[in-house]
């Protein structure tokens, strides 16, 4: 914690004249917000993993801020999602968990502000938020004639999409094979190794969208998943800047959410772990060598100097892999630590200076506010939000959050401020409470020690919980 302190008072040296006046005299810079898929807080150099190769994210992560206590918005996918567009807890919305309910045309998104502020808007990779056809069958939930959770990310502010609705193999995603070699581990819900034989194959059933209705060809669609995503991504990118407009991007990877497909190239990298551990790893290590060429074309365009990135998971780590929660208690469907604290990191080189650390509590639902204000942008809905701004915080001049996060998943609850957690895991079982300032990775049971403080906060977050059912109701708009 020390040395935590000591680089946050530094950084106010550096960051004084950050204020939000000196973005008047600026172009607008441009915004990428890029979200991997289960991966873990451990399974990234800057955390400390000494076996995943992830040179460009550490690199990345070493040019700005690294949040080492960011949090996803939910332990699972599509919660999460929802915060990170509109700034509130998934709850409030009917996002309870994966493949559940769809965001609402209601909600105020990120991507509808700064389109109204003349970004280009895009969205790449894995959407979540609803089903993308109601024609034919579809990845999880799409079918023909069905419409109820039918919402295309057209709909809530992006000007162009090339997304998948939910999971796909992280090479060639379209496809499985026909056998498994077992032996190996391979599974249709584990991972393989690549195709070399198309025939050998079946059809995934996942398309991906590009406008309603309207899917891209399957011919288009080979090699690492990833890539295709940062392919797209250029693409767009390179539109923003030859018309001298700024842009907005999300990039939520599919990498690296089972199935994880990887190919001899990424496989060698790792020839003294098992096949599962080589398919794992390597997927991750293609995703980082994509992210790492992305960035080097925001170089090559000029623009990687006025461009903010975000970088996070959507949750901890599912089970039965070879991923690391770092020594966090809990993974994915957990509201343990480990199952909601993710690697996180922020950069814009024109205004936050590199090296940074914070251990100040932060979350998904904190992108909204955070970038509104760091743009100078006046966010005009009057719909309650959950996160808070980060940006006195990432300037060094804030030193806690001073406000708590509240997390729900079926049957469980957890209210976290800047020491404390309690949690309810299960319905019928009784609250617990860390310190987590003291006691990270919850082993220590603290509740029967603080009865006071216990049930101030489990009140705050009852308070709260019956807040997001007011605000499910339609209450809020």
């Amino acid at each position: 914690m020390k040395i935590l302190n000591v680089i946050l008072i530094i950084s106010i040296l550096f960051i004084g004249s950050f204020s939000i006046a000196t973005i008047h005299a600026q172009e607008k810079p441009n915004v990428i917000l890029i979200m991997a898929d289960d991966l873990g807080w451990g399974d990234v150099g800057f955390n400390g993993n000494k076996i995943i190769k992830t040179p460009y994210l550490d690199q990345l992560a070493s040019e700005g801020i690294i949040f080492s206590r960011f949090y996803a918005g939910a332990p699972v996918c599509s919660p999460t999602r929802a915060s990170c567009l509109t700034g509130r807890n998934p709850y409030r919305q009917g996002i309870y968990s994966a493949n559940v309910g769809h965001i609402r045309i209601e909600e105020v998104t990120i991507s509808e502000i700064l389109k109204n502020e003349g970004y280009k808007t895009g969205m790449f990779g894995k959407w979540h938020l609803g089903t993308l056809t109601m024609n034919e069958k579809d990845a999880n939930r799409g079918a023909s004639g069905k419409s109820e959770h039918y919402s295309t990310p057209d709909m809530h502010g992006f000007d162009e999409y090339f997304v998948t609705e939910s999971k796909i193999p992280t090479y060639d995603p379209l496809i499985f094979p026909k056998v498994f070699d077992t032996l190996k581990g391979e599974s249709l819900r584990y991972g393989w190794s690549e195709i070399e034989n198309k025939k050998n194959s079946k059809v995934y059933g996942t398309s991906y969208w590009v406008g309603h209705e309207q899917k891209e060809k399957p011919s288009k669609l080979e090699g690492e998943n990833t890539k295709l995503i940062v392919n797209e991504v250029i693409k767009f990118i390179k539109k923003a800047t030859l018309n001298d407009q700024p842009f907005f991007t999300v990039i939520w990877i599919h990498t690296p959410h089972l199935p994880v497909v990887t190919d001899e190239k990424h496989r060698k990298i790792y020839t003294n772990y098992t096949h599962q551990e080589q398919l794992y790893y390597g997927s991750i290590t293609a995703m980082d060598e994509q992210i790492g060429r992305l960035y080097q074309f925001l170089n090559e365009q000029g623009v990687s100097d006025n461009t903010m990135i975000w970088f996070s998971s959507d949750n901890g780590p599912e089970r039965r892999t070879p991923a690391s929660a770092g020594s966090f208690r809990g993974i994915k469907r957990d509201l343990y630590e480990g199952g909601l604290r993710v690697p996180a990191f922020c950069v814009w080189p024109n205004k936050i200076p590199s090296g940074l650390i914070t251990n100040i509590p932060a979350v998904t639902s904190d992108y909204l506010p955070t970038i509104t204000e760091m743009l100078n942008i006046e966010n005009k809905s009057t719909i309650p939000l959950d996160g808070i701004s980060l940006f006195d915080i990432i300037r060094g001049k804030q030193k806690e959050r001073n406000s708590a996060i509240g997390f729900q998943y079926p049957n469980a609850m957890s209210w976290v401020t800047d020491t404390y957690k309690i949690i309810k895991n299960g319905k019928n079982n009784p609250f617990e409470m860390y310190n987590l300032k003291i006691d990270s990775v919850e082993q220590n049971n603290i509740i029967s020690h603080h009865p006071a403080l216990s049930e101030q906060l489990s009140r705050e977050l009852k308070q709260w919980v019956a807040s997001c059912k007011k605000s499910e109701a339609g209450m809020d708009y």
